[in-house]
């Protein structure tokens, strides 16, 4: 995951600022998130991974320990020209796999509403939205989502 954590930070700079209009405190964020998860995750419990297409990485998500019962999905991202091939659903459905085999009993999650495919799969998976609210964030105005999911 060292080796893959500036491609995952640069990715989700690049694309939120693109496609959200986000400010660079989002690519900071998610910095900090890459950083602490390089240097102090337990492999046991807490997961990464990058999908590749002939070499290249198209999609990344983070399978990490919110309690000892509750994972958090996060730094969930599928590069457009992947972006309706599977990989979404792949991605998300080996990180659930693991959250299960690792004994969470719940996963959680936290988006924004405009990502509107990846809410359509989180709820074609059976996820459930738990909140929502409009927040601003990143330097724009933005409806915060939370979603959770019964794993057991």
């Amino acid at each position: 995951m060292d080796s893959d954590g500036p491609w995952v930070v640069a990715q989700h700079g690049q694309l939120y600022a693109r496609d959200d209009g986000f400010d660079a405190s989002f690519g900071r964020l998610v910095a900090r998130i890459v950083a602490d998860f390089i240097a102090n995750h337990d492999s046991e419990y807490e997961a990464g991974w990058v999908a590749e297409r002939d070499g290249a990485p198209m999609g990344c998500i983070f399978c990490v320990r919110l309690d000892a019962q509750t994972a958090k999905l996060r730094m969930f991202l599928v590069l457009p020209e992947a972006r309706g091939s599977g990989l979404g659903a792949q991605l998300l459905d080996t990180c659930m796999a693991f959250a299960r085999v690792a004994g969470y009993r719940r996963m959680q999650l936290w988006t924004h509403e405009s990502h509107r495919a990846a809410c359509a799969l989180y709820a074609k998976r059976g996820w459930s939205l738990t909140d929502s609210r409009p927040v601003h964030s990143f330097g724009c105005d933005l409806v915060e989502q939370s979603w959770e999911i019964a794993l057991q």
